[in-house]
């Protein structure tokens, strides 16, 4: 519940997904829109070039069926007929076309021809009768007659192995490898291909394919681009799982640190005991290098003095405290829970453990507990304002602006020097409707804390979605000026300290710079830049992604995404960056696989950059 408005990532892929010159593959990565230009390697499709494939055939005579009930002895399982269930009259359709190998040779290539091409037809009518597997021997036949491979024989048997009870998958792959041998543009071979090798828990591979065949369909069969979606879901999650079982605990960018932190009024340090033990002495210094800015620092000192031993309890809830929060920074939300318990347990009239105890709930998903927690600080502290502050940050959440502006209207009439209160006031009152009301809340705001970046950067937020791109800048490079002015912070407990410089307003800037002026190389300057200061600023990384696939740069962009994956605090975090790492992995194979098609798509993407 940092104090922000709706965060640069989101608002930067929401952008992006909008902008017509790109094209969404689900709801995953941005890829240059195809138009007109689809090469195929082979438009063979067939004898004649123009004979439906199986499934057309069956969606046809589907529209047309009637709901009476089937004729005696009809299959009834809905997969068709197992082969036991072969008919006399499939039996002497099969015996029609029994012929030897030396009848074949017999034949002339037009004769063979016509006849694979009457083979295909009986197979056809047998796959819309739902007789797969007396339409997998006719094709099979169909193979064998032929004097040249086409590719849609192997398609249509492969769609017959995949209706039959049970599904032959194996099979399924082996026909469309040889489909897709003849003609590597083939749409249904490599939806049918997907299918199976996604029934086969193969699900990257399967990836490619409805990639491929969503692309060369040039984006018009929403069955493929839901099938992308689909699987993208199940592969993201599952390795958003692993990598989150093995990974070490870490703090996420000194960014999104700084901003928790800096959501929460500047206390006192703690008085300590006449006579502090070691443990005692180093709380204190934790504090102090928190105080700093050097959170790393903090982390270990507050583990070491807890380790070490604190003598009053006071001391010692502060010490839980700030090592949940830390533990909450790091995604470890039930230890950061036993902390916060274990502080309230030794001094409960400490407010800021219940409001953090708040946050534990909602990221649990338990807002009734959440507001339960906000009322017990109440009881121990009802002029405490960032109870109030805090508890608008979670009716923010959950879209409540008018209570969400009453709670924030209440911190600052309890201390109206917190400035994170009057911009969060302004916004909640700007995600109401009431623009007036919201600038104006701004506007007194900026004259109120004229130092500080914050206002500058949300206002300017506000005003890029209002579209007013120039005003925007403005207010993005004041608060850049004001954060490059700020002193570093001084602590004496370490020299090695992180950026003292908030990067969003760069990142906002080239955001701003791209949607006014479409200039890609400003945009990305400022991120760079961003990430020279902070480079673990996730925004900054997102944005260059999705430039990157902007222009065209799939390497980049692919670098970026895994970038964004290492950097992903939580696991809906991690599944949005590894969705689009998989996505983008998947169109790169795509332009190794059709090499011709690649040129096309970059051409194109250059021309529109």
């Amino acid at each position: 519940m940092s104090s922000s408005a709706p965060s640069v990532v989101e608002r930067v892929e929401a952008f992006i997904s909008e902008n017509k010159r790109a094209v969404i593959i689900g709801t995953a990565a941005a890829i240059v829109a195809l138009g007109g230009v689809a090469y195929y390697a082979s438009t063979s499709r067939g004898p004649r070039g123009g004979e439906p494939d199986v499934e057309k055939a069956e969606r046809k005579k589907d529209k047309k069926k009637s709901k009476s009930k089937k004729r005696k002895g009809a299959a009834k399982d809905k997969e068709g007929p197992i082969l036991e269930e072969i008919k006399d009259e499939d039996a002497e359709i099969l015996n029609e076309f029994d012929f030897s190998p030396e009848d074949l040779e017999l034949m002339s290539t037009e004769e063979r021809t016509k006849l694979a091409a009457e083979l295909k037809a009986k197979g056809n009518t047998a796959y819309t009768q739902r007789k797969f597997p007396i339409a997998a021997e006719l094709y099979t036949r169909a193979i064998k007659v032929t004097p040249k491979p086409e590719p849609v024989f192997f398609s249509n048997r492969a769609a017959c192995y995949v209706n039959m009870a049970p599904p032959q998958y194996e099979k399924v792959l082996e026909d469309c490898n040889e489909a897709l041998r003849l003609d590597t543009s083939y749409v249904k071979a490599l939806n049918r291909r997907a299918t199976a090798l996604e029934a086969l828990d193969r699900s990257e591979e399967a990836l490619r394919d409805y990639t491929a065949a969503a692309i060369l369909d040039k984006f018009q069969n929403d069955a493929a681009a839901q099938s992308v979606e689909r699987v993208l879901k199940k592969i993201s999650s599952k390795k958003a799982e692993q990598i989150l079982a093995t990974r070490e605990p870490r703090l996420p960018s000194y960014t999104f640190v700084s901003a928790y932190f800096g959501a929460f009024r500047t206390r006192p340090l703690p008085a300590l005991p006449d006579e502090p033990t070691e443990g005692d002495r180093t709380l204190i210094m934790s504090l102090e290098a928190l105080g700093a800015g050097e959170y790393s620092q903090a982390l270990t000192l507050v583990n070491e003095a807890l380790e070490q031993g604190i003598s009053w309890d006071i001391g010692k809830a502060e010490a839980l405290n700030l090592r949940g929060t830390f533990k909450f920074l790091m995604t470890e939300v039930h230890g950061a829970k036993e902390d916060f318990l274990s502080s309230i347990a030794l001094h409960p009239s400490l407010t800021q453990t219940w409001v953090k105890l708040a946050s534990v709930y909602m990221e649990q998903g338990d807002p009734k507990k959440a507001f339960e927690s906000f009322e017990e600080a109440i009881k121990h502290n009802p002029d405490d304002p960032d109870i109030y502050y805090h508890r608008g940050q979670v009716l923010f959440i959950m879209n409540e602006f008018t209570d969400a502006a009453e709670n924030y209207t209440k911190s600052t009439s309890l201390d109206d020097q917190f400035v994170f209160s009057h911009i969060q006031l302004a916004v909640a009152q700007y995600k109401s409707g009431d623009l007036a009301k919201s600038m104006a809340t701004f506007r007194r705001t900026l004259k109120a804390f004229p130092q500080r970046s914050e206002p500058q950067n949300y206002y300017g937020e506000l005003l890029l979605d209002q579209q007013r791109f120039q005003d925007a800048v403005e207010k993005f490079d004041r608060a850049i000026e004001l954060e490059r002015a700020k002193p570093p912070p001084y602590s004496q407990i370490s020299s090695d300290r992180g950026p003292h410089i908030n990067v969003l307003p760069l990142v906002n800037k080239g955001l701003a710079l791209y949607q006014w002026k479409q200039d890609i190389g400003a945009a990305e300057r400022c991120c760079q830049e961003a990430l020279r200061i902070d480079p673990e600023c996730e925004a900054a990384v997102a944005t260059l992604a999705q430039l990157s696939l902007q222009q065209g740069k799939i390497d980049v962009a692919m670098q970026m995404f895994e970038r964004q994956s290492e950097l992903a605090r939580s696991e809906p975090e991690l599944v949005a960056a590894l969705t689009y790492q998989y996505a983008t992995a998947a169109q790169v194979e795509f332009t190794r696989n059709y090499p011709e098609m690649a040129n096309q798509l970059s051409q194109m993407a250059r021309a529109m950059a």
